[in-house]
């Protein structure tokens, strides 16, 4: 049985939700259930990346809007709602859009602004990005559940690219962005952890 664990007890001494000044919103603690150690190879990489998908918005989690827009590492424009919205282009643009073939925008970037994700993220949208890349995230499973992991699509850049790589890029993907968010979570309120 996967072991859940709830993240964002680890918060810093004073960061906790009695302690933002009456700012608002507050991201939510979110329950991370661990990867299945023994499974199927589907059941793996699905289980990984929704480990890793939890530990992003853990990593968010007692936080006000305000402090997940903050860039603390200049002269990067990095926040951790900058990942939030990034992330929430690539779930769309993998799963959704190129796996699945819907005929979708991209959530956040354009073609004027391909890094609108961190550029345009600010305080007053911090809850509705965070609901937004929850919705997405539950959306891009919906997408591939019936696609096996063989399937196919063309990308017009790299060619035939398969499920099962989306998946391992995904896990990359946010692997190396998790990365980030430990350093901007300590650099906004001190706090570390899992």
């Amino acid at each position: 049985m996967a072991a859940r664990r709830v993240l964002g007890n680890w918060l810093a001494a004073g960061s906790g939700p009695g302690n933002h000044g009456g700012m608002g919103w507050i991201a939510p603690e979110v329950t991370r259930i661990d990867e299945p150690l023994v499974a199927d190879e589907r059941s793996t990489l699905e289980g990984l990346l929704d480990w890793h998908r939890a530990t992003l918005l853990g990593k968010c989690a007692g936080l006000t809007g305000e402090q997940l827009a903050q860039q603390p590492v200049p002269p990067s424009n990095l926040s951790l709602l900058g990942l939030v919205r990034h992330v929430a282009d690539a779930e769309r643009a993998w799963f959704r859009r190129r796996a699945g073939g819907q005929k979708l925008p991209e959530v956040y970037a354009r073609d004027d602004r391909p890094d609108a994700a961190f550029e345009e993220a600010t305080a007053a949208g911090a809850e509705d990005d965070y609901a937004r890349l929850v919705a997405e995230q539950e959306l891009c499973r919906q997408a591939v559940a019936g696609l096996p992991l063989e399937h196919q699509f063309t990308h017009p850049r790299w060619g035939q690219i398969s499920l099962r790589w989306v998946y391992d890029h995904m896990i990359a993907e946010y692997a190396r962005h998790l990365g980030h968010a430990d350093l901007l979570r300590e650099c906004t309120d001190g706090a570390t952890g899992e």
